[in-house]
């Protein structure tokens, strides 16, 4: 549990404008750090220098101390008793999520944001970030390091797993926006204080949360495009933390079926889906979430026995039959034995373009790197399901189960 945050300086208050008019928005920028002793300083200096000389608006800095162990919070205390305009907060637990969601929920500025404390991403985009929320033209915003006019510099291995979450996101859950844990985002506080209550993870699945939810939600969502810069000296697990998304993303599509929704504004309250659209994304997203996990713990099971190609095509070949079977019951509510059979048959042609696309992505993957390691061949062929996982969707609503379609056959 999240202890008692402590402060390192009193509030920062609206400030006057060299026009001397007074400014009444205020942003709150969340830096939150682990184990940053070394870094943290020369981060929130340079921070803090740029928006002194660039951000119209006030703003205070808040530095929150996820329970380092080295001297991160004595450097953390000692910039917010020298700087007026920086703030320090210790929490005696780790978890991003829970830092964001300990200041922000106590924040009384119009705007909050973070960023890590890299500064990975290019400081000039922080003005078009937060610029529609101040206008009050959208709810929460985000840089996007998948924006065609962004600019990124990273290794490969970290672009692929990033773009392969990012589209399982689309595929599975509908997720519209493009880029779900660049460590760049904002949010108007009366809005995703309204939120938090509904956001379960504290980690690094905390940012996805919020944002299937605002989406879920119809908030509106606004994406900047960013230069980035990849950190070297970056201390995430990559493999745990796929584990622990795919995990989350499970928990959401399920928590996401009883359609309950946060007390948000009028205008939001009112946004719907085209008439039957809501619940078939959030069943087949359930099912589809239910079918990647089982897809996984088979594939892995079987590769232990048999070639990559074949270890595949059985694993997809059951999950397929389960997943058109789960579909046709929960998201299109077909009941009873006729046309189970045709169904099947019909849902059998996302099968071949699923298992046409994860073959030839293994294929690929073998003949580029012979050597490849289990975990590899699995986020690829997981990237490659994704992408049919799309194209089921469309083909069972459109054609399979098309109600048009039923009406047409009953006619007869």
């Amino acid at each position: 549990m999240t202890q008692p945050a402590t402060r390192g300086t009193t509030m920062v208050g609206p400030l006057p404008a060299e026009d001397g008019k007074v400014r009444t928005k205020l942003v709150e920028v969340v830096v939150p750090v682990y184990n940053e002793e070394h870094t943290v300083e020369r981060c929130v200096r340079r921070l803090h220098a740029y928006l002194s000389e660039t951000f119209p608006y006030p703003y205070r800095i808040t530095i929150a101390d996820n329970a380092s162990i080295d001297g991160t919070w004595a450097v953390a205390a000692a910039l917010a008793a020298e700087i007026p305009q920086v703030e320090a907060v210790h929490l005696d637990l780790k978890g991003r999520g829970r830092a964001l969601r300990q200041v922000w929920g106590d924040s009384d500025a119009d705007v909050v944001a973070y960023m890590d404390v890299d500064l990975s991403t290019g400081l000039e985009a922080f003005l078009p970030l937060v610029a529609p929320l101040l206008s009050g033209h959208s709810d929460l915003a985000i840089g996007s390091r998948l924006h065609r006019g962004s600019a990124v510099v990273r290794g490969p291995k970290r672009e692929f797993i990033s773009r392969t979450y990012n589209v399982l996101l689309r595929a599975t859950m509908a997720a519209k926006f493009s880029d779900a844990q660049c460590g760049f985002k904002a949010a108007r506080t009366d809005v995703v204080k309204q939120l938090l209550g509904e956001v379960e993870d504290n980690a690094w699945f905390f940012d996805t949360e919020l944002l299937l939810l605002a989406e879920r939600s119809g908030l509106r969502i606004h994406e900047v495009p960013v230069d980035w810069v990849d950190d070297p000296d970056s201390r995430v697990d990559i493999v745990r933390t796929v584990i622990d998304d795919l995990k989350g993303m499970a928990r959401v599509a399920r928590r996401s079926l009883s359609g309950s929704r946060p007390d948000l504004p009028s205008r939001v309250q009112q946004a719907q889906l085209p008439p039957g659209l809501g619940w078939q994304l959030a069943s087949f997203a359930v099912v589809g979430t239910l079918s990647t996990l089982a897809y996984v713990l088979l594939y892995l099971g079987m590769r232990q026995l048999m070639p990559a190609l074949l270890a595949n095509a059985l694993a997809l070949g059951i999950t397929a039959v389960a997943n058109t079977a789960a579909n046709r019951r929960f998201t299109f509510g077909v009941t009873g034995s006729q046309d189970a059979l045709k169904h099947q048959v019909e849902g059998g042609i996302a099968f071949v373009i699923g298992l046409a696309l994860s073959s030839g992505a293994i294929g690929l993957l073998h003949l580029l790197r012979p050597s490849a390691a289990h975990s590899g061949e699995l986020i690829v062929l997981v990237a490659a399901n994704a992408l049919a996982t799309l194209v089921r969707f469309l083909l069972l609503r459109v054609w399979v189960f098309n109600p048009k379609r039923s009406k047409r056959r009953s006619a007869r």
